[in-house]
């Protein structure tokens, strides 16, 4: 159930309509996302990687195209079909898409590090660069990466994604400074637990990446498997993707977004602790938070 700010806030009529092409939309914050812009008067541009979304988002009235961070030939068709639609302009990007790769370091390929950093990372980064050249030429724009409170502190066995935001963490810190004077925003929303498929998917990609047996971390691994399993499993700290919404609309509309936006309860306890407590102190947390 929303807060009554979050109510309140989504409930209101955005003034200036915009465009904003999001990544991820299949389900979960992409597609609340998609939603909750598109109720406010925003032209929304849906994006996912299989065409069975694609067609279940235009069934709903969603203006959508298909993008696999994966593939370059992808990336640069979906640019090419926004800006036909919207006579060559686009006011903003959300990079919204990922996926999360659970297991040891030193149990990870480099063929399952790449996959991690191939959509995670290198897609967002190549999808942000194709965009910025035309937010430059109009004068404005804005850029918006969903990043994660693992973007901010390190967890045992979530190496690879960790590692993939916090890469982002420092993309999109560099390209705030180099765009400054540009009239391009750069944010940063950071959620901690959000209610979304993201469980099922890190699952799929364990068992595919992951040789649990005779591994050192295989009794670890059986904890793992049996929370992964737990379909809708939560914390008591886990908000619905509404609580993104709220963030986004405000990175989006006012007229001096922030520059990071912290959702969650986890998110904004391990963002301070991080700069209060002494490395080792901080190690002990974590190594218990996993």
């Amino acid at each position: 159930m929303p807060q009554p700010e979050t109510v309140r806030t989504m409930s209101s009529t955005a003034t200036t309509p915009r465009s904003i092409l999001i990544t991820g939309c299949s389900s979960g914050i992409g597609l609340c996302t998609a939603r909750g812009l598109k109720a406010r008067g925003h032209r929304v541009f849906a994006s996912a990687r299989k065409e069975s979304d694609v067609a279940r988002l235009r069934d709903e009235g969603l203006e959508t195209v298909r993008l696999d961070l994966d593939d370059s030939a992808s990336i640069q068709a979906a640019v090419e079909e926004v800006l036909v639609a919207t006579g060559g302009t686009l006011d903003a990007l959300f990079n919204n898409a990922a996926w999360g790769l659970n297991g040891a370091l030193e149990d990870m390929s480099r063929e399952a590090l790449r996959a991690q950093f191939e959509t995670n990372v290198f897609g967002t980064v190549e999808l942000t660069n194709r965009v910025i050249p035309v937010m430059r030429r109009q004068g404005h724009g804005r850029i918006l990466f969903n990043s994660s409170v693992l973007g901010l502190v390190a967890l045992p066995y979530r190496g690879p994604y960790c590692a993939s935001k916090f890469a982002l963490e420092a993309f999109a810190d560099t390209l705030r400074l180099e765009l400054r004077g540009a009239g391009i925003q750069v944010s940063l929303i950071e959620p901690g637990p959000i209610l979304s498929h993201f469980r099922a998917n890190a699952l799929a990609a364990f068992q595919r990446y992951v040789n649990v047996e005779g591994s050192t971390h295989e009794a670890s691994y059986q904890r793992q498997l049996v929370r992964l399993q737990k379909e809708g499993a939560a914390s008591r700290f886990t908000l619905g993707p509404e609580a993104v919404l709220t963030k986004v609309i405000h990175a989006l509309e006012s007229p001096r977004p922030r520059i990071r936006y912290y959702v969650t309860v986890p998110t904004h306890v391990f963002g301070y602790l991080r700069r209060l407590l002494p490395y080792r102190a901080m190690d002990g947390l974590l190594s218990r938070s996993g």
